[in-house]
């Protein structure tokens, strides 16, 4: 059929723009993209997190100590030289940069500073979030940062604890999951001190996250145990620190999500354990920052 007729020719050009524009979408299949451009890195842009957004640990041997206070987490600002205890499961803390970190093509984006050993890890589920309605303020949608323990047995999602405050300040805390089991975080002889948060008013509070499989930890010898750290994908599990890349994010579902960039991160103790004369299992953080500025 010729398409001879100046309305004909027009309606043909129509089609085939449409066309073409169709032809340059790009197919991600199960990967969701975000409209995130960010905020540029600037002269006076920090490498570090600038920004404490909020503390809200579980209870835990440090707690209510110089490494377990809201003073503590800020000092985790503007460097690597800070030091705070997340506390038992579900203890978190939420950060920002000054600018977007950039989600790079096959490189580590950031890195989170820790005091991790070998043999002796505090692994801690990370997640990202970009700013998407530009309000400086961390309350768009948070994204997991798959790691290597997210198809191991032991890992599930939207697991929660309820800590509730001992009759004695000084006791063992007891908790309630909800999955119907209970236990404490229990206080030993080295840090006497209250566990349960002084700064938290109400007698319950109730952490929820994902939990991370405990298979790391051999406490067979109870005067040498031992919890190794995940190969990616956690805080506090790799000594000197742990870089971690945004192209790991993952929706509430566990599918990727295609981030450009990201201003705020979580952490969070990712494992429920007693670690016997250890104490809990509790993630540490020293700082966080952008691998792409970092000297």
């Amino acid at each position: 059929m010729k398409f001879n007729h100046p309305v004909k020719r027009i309606l043909l050009a129509a089609f085939c723009m449409a066309a073409l524009l169709s032809s340059c979408k790009k197919d991600d299949g199960d990967v969701t993209e975000t409209p995130n451009v960010g905020r540029p890195v600037t002269a006076g842009s920090s490498a570090y997190v600038t920004q404490l957004f909020s503390y809200n640990p579980a209870p835990g041997q440090l707690i209510n100590t110089t490494g377990g206070n809201p003073d503590a987490a800020k000092n985790v600002l503007n460097g690597k030289q800070g030091l705070v205890t997340l506390g038992a499961y579900g203890g978190n803390l939420v950060l920002g940069f000054d600018h977007t970190v950039i989600n790079r093509d096959n490189q580590d984006d950031f890195v989170i500073y820790n005091n991790a050993a070998t043999g002796f890890a505090e692994p801690g589920v990370v997640w990202v979030m970009a700013d998407d309605n530009r309000n400086g303020q961390p309350d768009d949608t948070w994204y997991e940062l798959a790691g290597a323990a997210q198809n191991l047995p032991g890992y599930s999602r939207n697991y929660a604890i309820t800590y509730a405050r001992p009759a004695m300040a000084t006791a063992d805390v007891p908790w309630t999951d909800n999955r119907g089991n209970k236990g404490a975080v229990e206080t030993n002889t080295y840090h006497q001190q209250a566990y349960y948060p002084d700064w938290i008013t109400a007698n319950t509070y109730t952490l929820t996250g994902t939990l991370l499989p405990s298979s790391n930890i051999n406490d067979t010898n109870p005067t040498y145990i031992t919890s190794n750290g995940f190969t990616f994908g956690y805080a506090d599990s790799t000594p000197g620190g742990d870089k971690l890349d945004i192209a790991n994010a993952t929706d509430a579902h566990g599918n990727k999500v295609a981030l450009k960039g990201i201003d705020f991160v979580k952490i969070q103790t990712g494992i429920a354990y007693n670690l016997g004369w250890l104490g809990e299992l509790s993630t540490e953080v020293c700082g966080v920052a952008d691998l792409s500025l970092v000297k």
